[in-house]
């Protein structure tokens, strides 16, 4: 299997994305086709050997072959032709804004172009951190109580400790958390940099998280679950190095019972609205009560550490990618219209 990997993006988790396709290269056992988006939305097509940071923070990326996105797939310019970029299945690496709103997922597929990732509705619903909370109730999943907030609002009702979330956006960007009344503007002016609208939820201490990624081919794949080891959240340089990960984590000590329910709400939220994507849910259990923390359509680096086998991973998922239903368009109303009027 020819694998794409399409990284990058205008987000405010672009270096995230860079990051997530270096570790990628390490972990893939065929070296795929690197394509980078970069902030003004232009596509790049990068050789294998030049991926590094350094590559993208000095601009040094623009001397690189530039690619158009065309019905079917990329191509690039030879002389006087277009010559298509020659892959089986795309990867869609792009965190946050660009990847994970449902602008790519909108492009890929009008455009023709296999892919693993998170579709539109997906992409949109797991998006919105709002959106989220009304899907996973949907499903049957417990979440935490919450409240939304408008730039210029500073009228929390949640009791402290409570944590300050901007609404879209993923890697704990702009995210604090608020004991005392002294802390409250500052966290949401923090928040409100990167959004107009921030998600309030409890803060609860000691809190047991569990992280379990997958996805569906014949039948659901499961990762290791994952118990992170943190202080109180991973803040943004945490994720930065989370997602740079390649080395396989410790699975967490969890009995049979709560493995099989977390396995369980885990299916609720995939099926069918992730078919083709390989994501990472993040779960609270509070008094033996399973609570959906977040969705992570594009988990860093595909949360690779989690698996066994990864690569065994995504070449099933790549066998089974949804595909689009094919609408004829013959114009037979047209002509009855035209006729009916004498045309």
């Amino acid at each position: 299997m020819n694998f794409a990997i399409l990284f990058g993006g205008m987000s405010y988790e672009h270096e995230i994305s860079i990051v997530s396709a270096i570790a990628l290269k390490k972990v893939l056992h065929s070296t795929p086709i690197f394509i980078f988006c970069d902030a003004q939305r232009e596509f790049y097509l990068i050789p294998a050997e030049k991926m590094r940071a350094k590559l993208f923070s000095s601009g040094a990326y623009r001397k690189e072959t530039k690619l158009e996105l065309k019905q079917g797939g990329f191509y690039r310019r030879v002389l006087m032709k277009e010559k298509p970029v020659h892959f089986d299945v795309l990867i869609n690496l792009i965190h946050g804004g660009d990847g994970e709103d449902g602008k790519m997922a909108s492009l890929l597929t009008f455009f023709s172009i296999p892919f693993i990732g998170p579709r539109l509705e997906a992409s949109v619903l797991s998006f919105n951190k709002l959106f989220t909370k009304w899907y996973a109730a949907s499903c049957g999943v417990e979440v935490l109580e919450y409240e939304v907030l408008h730039r210029g609002s500073y009228d929390v009702k949640t009791p402290y400790p409570y944590i300050v979330k901007p609404l879209r956006l993923g890697s704990s960007i702009g995210v604090s958390i608020v004991r005392e009344e002294k802390e409250r503007d500052y966290a949401l002016d923090v928040a409100y940099e990167f959004d107009d609208a921030v998600l309030i939820e409890p803060f609860i201490e000691g809190v047991k998280e569990y992280n379990l990624a997958g996805c569906k081919a014949d039948d659901f794949i499961f990762s290791i679950i994952e118990e992170p080891q943190k202080e109180q959240f991973l803040d943004f340089e945490k994720k930065y190095l989370d997602f740079s990960r390649t080395d396989r984590v410790q699975e967490a000590s969890v009995d049979t019972a709560l493995q099989k329910a977390l396995h369980e709400a885990f299916k609720r939220i995939y099926e069918p609205l992730f078919a083709g994507a390989l994501i990472r849910c993040d779960f609270f259990v509070i008094d033996d009560r399973i609570y959906l923390n977040e969705i992570n359509p594009i988990p860093g680096s595909y949360a690779n550490y989690l698996f066994e086998d990864f690569n065994a991973v995504i070449s099933a998922l790549a066998k089974h990618l949804p595909k689009e239903a094919k609408i004829p368009v013959e114009y037979h109303y047209i002509h009855s219209i035209q006729q009916a009027k004498g045309k």
